[in-house]
């Protein structure tokens, strides 16, 4: 059993391996297809109409693929383990290439959504599939599933750790002691594979283990900065959508995913239109933000941050597949550059905003996300800096207090529409 159990877990980081990187390499193929080049460039050059069309025929393109097949929506990973436990899902192979599919529409016509949902769900369903090819006991499929979405994470963003982190957060919990060496050896073989195709996110200013109490102290301040956005993105998902969603279309609850595609189509066609950089999935942005040597103008920081925030939320009710990490890491981004520009144009600490940068984006999705030990973990592996990774422990637990007092965080619905709740 332990023999087939290992084979079992090899197979599947190699395949996760592959697929992802076929998966990564198709969205910026259809990209440049889709927007004649490299989007940020070509975009202002591109009439308005078109801005408008791609993203809106993509998003009714990804609504009818999930009426054919309701699993491709974006679903968290214990929730697919969960449902496939009791018999409520059944995955297919075919079910695995919509779902690429319907992600890389998704993401090459500019919703701001990423790809690390639909990789950890991709690294899943290989591994229910492998499961199912080895006969593997029912009681298994859930260590398989934690599995595959470990080596799903580990892939995309070519972070071994990150993904273990990941898994065991979401589901690998319940046996981690028994089970943690085969999430190790998936996720280190799927990174292996897309470390020699896809690009990390890296910090190429790291300090390594040298302290500035500069850092330590400027982050208190930054503690409320940023959770009066994460107020004002929980407030927009979970009150002002959820609101329209519940009140204005329960006449027309039948139209509902075409009136939001409309919406969401719109939305992000706007964004295009008014700033490029505030539309895809944000893994440019973020590594952009953390290297960043030349100043940003303030204004443009929070302009593109509130685009953000409203094209992500509007994205997830549009029913865009794709994860909400790697946009909710930009917007951090974005807020934490944005709180290092501010300190230094009025001299209060010597700092650099790209400090900031990073701290913000693991603060952000992983107070956002419930995923604290994945956010630290994942600071850790892309800065090596412990003004970073110091910064963003204190950080996290301080917001996630603060935001709990007025909002209710579920990890299981932060990449989806919150439920709607009818009286009987």
């Amino acid at each position: 059993m332990i023999g087939k159990l290992i084979l079992a877990t090899i197979l599947t980081g190699l395949i996760t391996g592959l697929f992802i990187t076929f998966y990564e390499l198709l969205i910026i193929f259809m990209t440049y297809f889709i927007f004649m080049g490299d989007p940020l460039k070509t975009i202002p050059t591109l009439p308005t109409w078109y801005l408008y069309f791609v993203p809106t025929v993509a998003i009714f393109m990804v609504n009818y693929l999930a009426s054919k097949d309701n699993n491709i929506r974006e679903y968290g990973v214990s929730e697919i383990a969960d449902s496939i436990t009791e018999n409520k899902m059944i995955l297919k192979v075919k079910t695995l290439f919509l779902k690429v599919i319907a992600s890389a529409l998704s993401l090459s016509s500019g919703f701001t959504v990423g790809t690390e949902g639909p990789s950890a769900s991709i690294g899943a369903m290989i591994a229910y599939q492998i499961h199912k090819f080895f006969k593997l006991p029912k009681m298994l499929i859930k260590m398989m599933i934690s599995v595959g979405a470990s080596a799903g994470v580990a892939a995309i963003f070519v972070s071994p750790l990150t993904g273990i982190a990941f898994a065991i957060e979401n589901i690998a919990y319940q046996f981690i002691k028994q089970y943690v060496t085969y999430l190790i050896l998936a996720s280190v073989i799927a990174f292996a594979i897309t470390a020699n195709f896809l690009e990390p996110i890296t910090f190429f200013h790291s300090a390594g283990r040298i302290l500035n109490n500069d850092y330590i102290i400027a982050n208190l301040f930054f503690v409320p900065f940023i959770t009066a956005f994460i107020y004002f993105y929980l407030f927009l998902k979970k009150k002002v959508l959820h609101f329209i969603d519940i009140e204005l279309f329960k006449n027309f609850h039948k139209y509902r995913n075409h009136i939001f595609a409309l919406l969401g189509g719109s939305v992000i066609g706007t964004i295009l239109l008014i700033e490029p950089q505030a539309a895809f999935s944000g893994k440019e942005m973020v590594v952009k933000l953390m290297n960043q040597e030349n100043h940003i103008p303030v204004f443009l920081i929070f302009t593109i941050i509130f685009l953000r925030i409203i094209g992500t939320t509007v994205a997830i009710y549009s029913n865009a597949v794709g994860g909400v990490f790697l946009p909710l890491m930009s917007i951090g981004a974005l807020i934490g550059y944005g709180f290092g520009e501010l300190l230094t144009h009025y001299y209060i600490f010597d700092i650099e905003p790209f400090y900031f940068a990073a701290i913000g984006a693991s603060i952000f999705m992983g107070v956002i996300m419930k995923l604290p030990l994945t956010a630290v973990i994942l600071s850790l592996e892309t800065t090596f800096d412990y003004n970073v990774v110091i910064a963003s422990g204190i950080s996290l637990v301080l917001v996630e207090y603060f935001s709990n007092i007025y909002f209710t965080i579920k990890k299981n619905y932060v990449n989806k529409a919150d439920k709607i709740e009818r009286s009987s």
